[in-house]
């Protein structure tokens, strides 16, 4: 005796909503920020030697890119202000990073020009950087001259 027995809907709902993938949305139109809790105190690499007017004129630049976008930070200015992979560090750079963290979840470090040879290095995401490393000698990354 079995009956055949099936489900009856009173109406047929539309098909109106579709999911959508939502994209992360860019951040070369914010304007930037910073993250001090890990600067490293200690070498190498450490803001421990900045004299008084170091952090200053330090804090000053910081400050003067708050004014701009990351587009014009990172596009604009590329060949001051870029990403370079972990691997074209130093290795003291390497190695520092691995003692800091365990593991690397990050594949690159932003590289701020602050003058001829110093720079300021951290760790950009999302728009926001952590800043780990001042350089005054251009170390963390150190490039030859073309051509010498």
């Amino acid at each position: 005796m079995s009956k055949d027995k099936k489900a009856k809907a009173r109406f047929n709902p539309a098909n109106k909503k579709q999911p959508k993938l939502s994209e992360s949305p860019s951040f070369h139109g914010l304007h930037p920020s910073w993250r001090v809790g890990r600067i490293q105190t200690q070498h190498p690499f450490g803001c421990h030697e900045l004299t008084a007017d170091e952090w200053n004129r330090l804090r000053n630049h910081l400050s003067s890119l708050e004014r701009q976008t990351w587009e014009e930070i990172l596009i604009r200015a590329k060949k001051q202000n870029h990403n370079v992979a972990i691997d074209d560090l130093s290795r003291p750079a390497q190695d520092r990073l691995r003692q800091i963290f365990d593991p690397l979840d990050f594949d690159d470090l932003l590289s701020l020009r602050l003058s001829g040879r110093e720079r300021i290095w951290g760790i950009l995401d999302r728009g926001a950087v952590t800043l780990l490393w001042w350089d005054p000698n251009h170390e963390v990354c150190p490039s030859e001259l073309k051509h010498t």
